[in-house]
Order: C-alpha cells, then structure tokens, then sequence
C-alpha cells in the first residue's frame, strides 16, 4: 500500500469540522462517512458542506440537472 500523502490532502480538503481527525486521511475519511450513509465533505461546494449535510440526498439535489 503506498503512503498516504495527508499533507498534500489537506491542502485542499474543504471538510470545515474543526473537531476531525480524519481531514487529509481521505480513506478513513470516504468509510466513516460510508458508514454512516454520507459523503465526504469533498464531494460537496463549501457553501454546501458548511451546512453539515453530508446526505446523498443533498448531494443528489444540489446536482440534479
């Protein structure tokens, strides 16, 4: 397994919960929120993500078409 670049990650990781302690670690990151039927906040615009929904439901409205 190759080495996880979280520094590089969290240059760019968006999550805002100050209180993580998964931000730049993305695949712990992608199976907690798996696990609880979310989505990371990467998938969603910060305006979006600052509202905590991290609902596939919210990331399916606010990319309907």
């Amino acid at each position: 397994m190759k080495n996880c670049n979280s520094s590089k990650n969290l240059s760019v990781c968006n999550c805002t919960y100050s209180f993580c302690d998964k931000k730049g670690i993305c695949c712990e990151c992608i199976q907690y929120h798996r696990r609880n039927g979310e989505l990371p906040a990467c998938y969603f615009p910060d305006h979006v993500e600052k509202t905590y929904d991290r609902s596939v439901r919210k990331f399916m409205e606010i990319n309907r078409k």
